[in-house]
């Protein structure tokens, strides 16, 4: 299982998610995984994921109530096989940001998840319950396509 990094532009709403799920999904099978997640920016680090974010994990049984924020550190390109990022626009930040030596993959989560091709997952923030559950099913279905993908199945 390679480590992975999940990235959104804050690392309060869909990377977290996307952290969570996967460990949901993923860890009991290979504990020794690394997952982490991280923002583009650094505003909210140090932070907890959006009350928004942990109130529907939590109505779907995920706790990510632990994770804190942080910004997308230049070794992480280093220390990361795979970075996995919720939409275009933070792909190409991704891009222009990695170093020519890089270790990591930058890849969009849907459709390295071979949920989507091209596969985005909206930026909740600006919404409400709504745009928050229809985050988390995109998020969910991505996470059991990772699982499936890096299990073989």
């Amino acid at each position: 299982m390679p480590d992975i990094l999940f990235v959104c532009l804050g690392n309060i709403c869909r990377s977290p998610l996307m952290e969570g799920l996967v460990r949901a999904h993923w860890t009991t099978r290979r504990p020794d995984t690394r997952l982490d997640s991280a923002g583009l920016g650094d505003w909210h680090a140090g932070e907890p994921p959006d009350p928004r974010a942990i109130a529907v994990a939590h109505r779907h049984g995920i706790d990510i109530s632990g994770q804190r924020a942080r910004a997308l550190r230049p070794d992480d390109f280093h220390r990361f096989d795979l970075i996995l990022c919720a939409d275009r626009s933070n792909l190409m930040q991704l891009r222009q940001r990695s170093p020519r030596d890089a270790k990591a993959e930058c890849a969009l989560f849907l459709e390295w998840s071979d949920v989507q091709a091209g596969g985005e997952v909206p930026d909740p923030y600006t919404g409400g319950v709504r745009e928050f559950e229809a985050a988390f099913s995109l998020v969910e279905t991505g996470a059991l396509g990772l699982v499936r993908r890096l299990s073989g199945a």
